[in-house]
C-alpha cells in the first residue's frame, strides 16, 4: 500500500481565497505536506495531466477551468493516504459528498469542486512526479 497521493487545489479553491482553509483540514486528517507548490497550468500540461479524459464530452471544458487560474498541487503523505484523501474531499458531486468532507464544505458544482485528488496508488506516483521532480522532492524532504 502507497503511503503517498497527490492534492490539487484547482483554480476555484485559489479564487476563492480557500488554501489555507483546504490545507488546514487537510492537516487535521493526519497528512504530512511534502511538496507543494503555486502555478499556473498551460494548456499543453493540462492536457498531458488529463490525457485520459481525452475524448470525453468535459474535456475541453475542464482544461479550460484547469487553465482558468493558478492552482496548488501538494505532495502529500500518509498511511493508505490515496483511500484516506479520497473519503476527505467526499464524492466528485458536491451535492452527493458526505458531510463534513472538502467537496461538501466549498465546492460550487462537479467541475468546480475545489481539489483534485488521486484514485489510485499507481496514478498518485505518476500524478506527483508530473508536478514535482525526484531533485525537488528529495530537496524539500532535506535529503
Amino acid at each position: 500500500m502507497n503511503n503517498k497521493t497527490l492534492a490539487i487545489l484547482k483554480p476555484d479553491c485559489v479564487k476563492k481565497n480557500l488554501i489555507g482553509k483546504v490545507i488546514t483540514l487537510i492537516q487535521e486528517a493526519g497528512f504530512k505536506v511534502s511538496a507543494i507548490k503555486m502555478i499556473k497550468l498551460t494548456p499543453e500540461t493540462a492536457k498531458g495531466f488529463y490525457e485520459v479524459h481525452t475524448g470525453k464530452f468535459f474535456f475541453n471544458d475542464l482544461i479550460a477551468y484547469m487553465t482558468s487560474g493558478p492552482c496548488v498541487p501538494i505532495a502529500l503523505e500518509k498511511e493508505n493516504a490515496v483511500e484516506d484523501f479520497r473519503k476527505l474531499i467526499g464524492a466528485t458531486d458536491p451535492a452527493k459528498a458526505a458531510e463534513g468532507t472538502i467537496r461538501k464544505l466549498y465546492a460550487d458544482n462537479m467541475q468546480e469542486n475545489i481539489v483534485h485528488g488521486s484514485d489510485s496508488d499507481e496514478n498518485a506516483l505518476k500524478e506527483i512526479a508530473h508536478f514535482f521532480s525526484r531533485k525537488e522532492l528529495l530537496e524539500i524532504n532535506g535529503l
